[in-house]
């Protein structure tokens, strides 16, 4: 599935001191590096990675980075450019558009 124009959809809910956070981060620059569009929605816990620098440089590799508008407001995280802050719409989108859809929990 990997490769050049396929698209890849991660959805991430643990926080960023999880490996699984970590996990779809590494996944994510993989992909990156072999041309694969990719689409990382941070749920949950994972909105409190919005801040890291490690997400920062996927976005200027091109990552299309979403986060959910409702559990940055229960954090008390503000609603900025630093992601698209959006619903679970833009989650069944992204696994309907997308040639792989990947969870971390």
């Amino acid at each position: 599935m990997i490769g050049r124009g396929k698209k890849l959809g991660i959805l991430i809910s643990a926080g960023p001191d999880h490996p699984g956070f970590r996990h779809g981060l590494s996944l994510a620059e993989t992909a990156l590096g072999r041309g694969v569009d990719v689409y990382l929605y941070c749920i949950d816990e994972a909105v409190r990675g919005l801040e890291d620098n490690r997400l920062r440089a996927l976005r200027e590799r091109g990552l299309k980075l979403y986060a959910c508008a409702y559990g940055a407001q229960r954090r008390h995280i503000p609603l900025d450019d630093k992601a698209v802050f959006a619903g679970l719409t833009v989650v069944s989108d992204l696994i309907a558009a997308t040639d792989r859809f990947i969870s971390f929990n």
